[in-house]
């Protein structure tokens, strides 16, 4: 599974230097390679995107 930006997004960037797997991409809202995250599943605290999100608008992917 992985990581989605939510239309939420206020494409402040606060997100794409927490990547561990550089993942994020900027676009009018930031997008997530569903091929490459994998939800932090190596980090203790879980997904670094959602931590510095300011706006809550990063979720799992369904």
């Amino acid at each position: 599974m992985a990581m989605t930006v939510t239309d939420e997004c206020t494409a402040c960037g606060l997100c794409t230097p927490e990547c561990p797997t550089e993942s994020i991409e900027e676009a009018d809202i930031f997008i997530i390679n569903p091929d490459t995250c994998n939800e932090c599943e190596d980090q203790d605290d879980g997904p670094q995107c959602v931590l510095v999100c300011p706006v809550d608008c990063i979720i799992k992917a369904e």
